[in-house]
């Protein structure tokens, strides 16, 4: 009879990533929540207001600023295709183990059906058995 798989397939994968994959999933964690954007806003507000006053070394049009918006707009992309891979990967590893899943969820079915089979049959030979015993007497 075969036997499921019993690893949790969540944690072998968890396991077996490398620690730029690691990176990679947090940094999309990461840049994909509503605290990195209430904290890009709040930095990009006090970097308005820190220039709007007397100590402005970018001052308007803020072209440092938008350098650096660039930049992190460059990385992200970069980030987000990675993370996108990581994703299809991660999707096709997981079909195949459903796959394998179902397929031995198949084989062990297939097993227990025909053990109800000679179940039945070894009931009914009894029953013949038990049937004619009782004629005879």
């Amino acid at each position: 009879m075969s036997t499921r798989p019993l690893s949790n397939w969540h944690t072998a994968h968890r396991d077996s990533l490398s620690r730029g994959q690691r990176a990679a999933d947090r940094l999309r964690n990461g840049m994909g929540s509503w605290t990195f954007i209430g904290l890009f806003v709040a930095f990009m507000a006090l970097w308005a207001i820190v220039n709007a006053s007397g100590i402005a070394w970018d001052p308007y049009p803020y072209i440092l600023l938008n350098l650096f918006l660039s930049m992190i707009a460059g990385l992200q992309g970069a980030i987000l295709l990675i993370a996108a891979k990581r994703q299809d990967a991660i999707a096709a590893a997981l079909a195949q183990h459903d796959y394998d899943t179902n397929r031995a969820a198949k084989k062990e079915l297939e097993d227990l059906t025909e053990i109800c089979r000679r179940q039945l049959e070894l009931i009914e030979e009894l029953h013949v058995k038990l049937g004619s015993g009782a004629a005879s007497k």
